[in-house]
């Protein structure tokens, strides 16, 4: 089964590809994406029809679609209305690093959604935040296969948990205590994974989303950051997740 793994950036792009690429020959890869040695990707990356890159990694095609929901819709639909011939796609994976609700999901961490929540599709309202479901113009959430979510979670390390996809990334305590009020449950808070769901639910495919953490969800604080560690983490996390993918025959 061949699957679309789909980033945001290219940085997220080649986390994945290094990860894929095989075993990393020096352990001390932790600090930054300068200490993950360089793998030998094979062929370079081709464009699709509006400029997507796609890179071919064995059974996988890792796609970098652009930041936020609307350009990850975009570019995943693109990616898939041209799925290789005969077979195409069997699942569909949103990848990256996003934000961590602590302490379940701290930097460096990996969570593997076991729903993909557009926490900001809605309405405000006097009475608080109304979603998309109970304006009744459509739905929220989409839930990836439970048991591909448990054994990737299982294989990474990582938190099973909600996934969050905002427009506007959180930079406030206030709008950080209001989103865990809403999402009690919520591991992370990224920028694409919904917008990728639907384009795989459009063409009738399933979708997992694994997130690294570079920052904590809360207060904006740039040198907090700690990019290099979750790209690296994305990388470990691929390299124990491509198994994984490979194996599984479907729901």
């Amino acid at each position: 089964m061949r699957a679309l793994i789909v980033t945001a950036v290219t940085a997220e792009a080649d986390s994945v590809v290094r990860g894929l690429s095989g075993p990393v020959p020096h352990p001390d890869h932790t600090t930054g994406p300068d200490h993950v040695p360089a793998h030998d990707h094979g062929p370079g990356p081709r464009t699709l029809p509006g400029g997507y890159l796609i890179h071919r990694r064995g059974a996988f095609d890792v796609l970098v679609a652009g930041v936020g929901p609307a350009a990850a819709a975009a570019g995943t639909a693109t990616a898939l209305a041209l799925a290789p011939l005969p077979d195409g796609y069997g699942l569909v994976v949103s990848a990256g690093i996003g934000g961590g609700f602590a302490p379940a999901a701290p930097i460096g961490s990996l969570v593997v959604a076991d729903a993909i929540v557009a926490a900001d599709l809605g309405a405000e309202t006097p009475q608080g935040f109304l979603t998309v479901v109970e304006l009744g113009f459509g739905h929220s959430v989409h839930l990836p296969p439970a048991e591909l979510a448990a054994r990737a979670a299982e294989a990474t390390g990582a938190l099973l948990a909600p996934v969050l996809t905002v427009s506007t990334v959180t930079g406030t305590a206030a709008r950080t205590t209001t989103l865990a009020a809403r999402h009690p449950l919520a591991g992370a808070e990224a920028m694409e994974g919904f917008g990728v769901a639907e384009a795989a639910a459009a063409h009738g495919l399933p979708v997992l989303e694994v997130r690294a953490v570079s920052n904590a969800v809360g207060p904006r604080d740039r040198d907090a950051w700690r990019i290099g560690e979750a790209l690296a983490a994305l990388a470990d996390g691929f390299r124990a997740l491509g198994p994984v993918l490979a194996s599984w025959g479907g729901p």
